[in-house]
Parts: structure tokens; C-alpha cells; sequence
């Protein structure tokens, strides 16, 4: 088999960044869902960055598109980030029991 034929050829890289507020001390939020998204799409993601922030910013993005803004969808809940992110990275992906 040919390096471009192998599955990893054939995977598209997809990066996610959590941009979250040091000043209200969201790192532990952001940790958490990173945690949840890193373990639901370990093979679809290539690279998944915590970006320190201020201002009260709680962002998700999905290959640098905005998919959740803390300031007009309020925090989200895991189960909903990870349906962006998977609408995103892996549409025919099921989330278990998530999606019930």
C-alpha cells in the first residue's frame, strides 16, 4: 500500500479551539470540554489547542469557524458542542447515548 493510499492519507486534518477567559477562570470548563471532545472524536481530530483569553470570551471553534459564542448562545452543554463539531468533522458519526 502507497502512503497515499493509506487511511490517515484520506483523513482530513480538523483542528477545534476553546478560547476561554483567564480572568473569570474558565480554564477548568474548557479543560473539561476539551476532554469530552477529544474522547468522542479521537480519530477525527488532528489537533484540538486551549487559547487563553480575556473579556469573558468563551468560544468553540471548528477549523476556525465560530460554532459556539459564550456571549449569544450562553455556555453550552457538551452534547450540543459535540453535534456541531460532529455535523463538522464526521456527519455519519452516531453519538450514542448523547443523541437520545
Amino acid at each position: 500500500m502507497t502512503p497515499e493510499n493509506t487511511p490517515a492519507a484520506t483523513v482530513r486534518p480538523h483542528r477545534v479551539q476553546i478560547e476561554y477567559c483567564t480572568q473569570c477562570r474558565w480554564l477548568p470548563r474548557a479543560a473539561w470540554l476539551a476532554q469530552e471532545l477529544l474522547t468522542t472524536f479521537e480519530q477525527e481530530l488532528t489537533e484540538l489547542a486551549l487559547k487563553p483569553g480575556s473579556g469573558g470570551v468563551f468560544v468553540v471553534r471548528v477549523d476556525d469557524e465560530v460554532i459556539w459564542d459564550r456571549r449569544e448562545q450562553g455556555f453550552p452543554e457538551p452534547t450540543a458542542v459535540k453535534r456541531l463539531v460532529r455535523d463538522r468533522v464526521a456527519p455519519g458519526k452516531t453519538l450514542g447515548h448523547s443523541e437520545r
